[in-house]
């Protein structure tokens, strides 16, 4: 019989073992769409902050240097230990740490001036909730931004990419559409403003061994990739190694 574990659990498992890797990414650690996010904050000295999903805590980094505070609030103990080091490590004495559910804060009402939010998304369980408490607890007229991976425009394409994301991650829920954000994200209470679109490279064996994939489950994603139509790995951009590049998007809103 199998062992029942909830969608939080697997999360924290897969997350907090990974800790270290997450601070280290290339991938998380540099990139226009962080520079892009960031940027949200650079005019709002006297803002609070919350970094929902901080994972390795890269958006916290860079905008605590910028405003008055920053939360970074994530599901894992062990990857907000590792945040919590390495602010104190780099002098940020601003930046808090709170761990919990992205679908239920537990922050008041309109604490924050900003919600900034990077790759937590398509493992959030219920995508609509999150984008709720994110709304709630952000003051009218804030700033939210999120960035993550967009679905891609096609059934074909799409299902693809859900699929080796899966089998990379087993704690991958979905990326979104550009449409989906939107009109979540006006679901929930935000005007959307703005939305950018990057291009991101990943290496594939740096991309599996940041999480730690079975070998069974990394041979699965390689057979996928060798054995699709050539307008998907065209798409994809897909290279003899395995490596790839995806579609990235920052949403700007603000609440309503």
């Amino acid at each position: 019989m199998l062992d029942t574990k909830n969608h939080e659990a697997l999360v924290g498992d897969q997350f907090g073992a990974r800790a270290n890797a997450y601070l280290t990414s290339a991938v998380h650690a540099q990139g226009r769409d962080l520079e892009a996010l960031v940027a949200l904050a650079g005019n709002h000295r006297n803002a609070r902050v919350l970094d929902l999903g901080c994972g390795g805590g890269h958006v916290a980094f860079n905008v605590a240097p910028h405003v008055r505070e920053v939360v970074a609030y994530d599901l894992s103990t062990e990857m907000l230990d590792v945040v919590a080091g390495a602010a104190k490590e780099r002098g940020l004495t601003n930046l808090k740490t709170q761990q919990g559910v992205v679908e239920n804060l537990p922050f008041a009402d309109g604490s924050f001036d900003l919600v900034l939010s990077r790759y937590s998304a398509h493992h959030w369980r219920d995508f609509d909730a999150a984008l709720r408490e994110a709304a709630r607890v952000l003051k009218p007229g804030g700033i939210a931004g999120f960035v993550d991976s967009v679905a891609p425009p096609t059934p074909l394409l799409d299902t693809y990419y859900q699929t080796i994301e899966m089998l990379r991650d087993c704690s991958h829920v979905r990326s979104y559409s550009r449409a989906e954000w939107e009109t979540a994200m006006a679901r929930a209470g935000f005007l959307p403003q703005v939305s950018v679109q990057f291009r991101v490279h990943l290496v594939f064996n740096v991309w599996i061994e940041r999480m730690r994939t079975p070998k069974v489950q990394v041979d699965a994603i390689r057979a996928l990739q060798t054995s699709v139509a050539t307008s998907v790995t065209r798409y994809f951009e897909t290279e003899s190694d395995g490596s790839f590049a995806i579609d990235v998007a920052l949403f700007q809103a603000v609440k309503g």
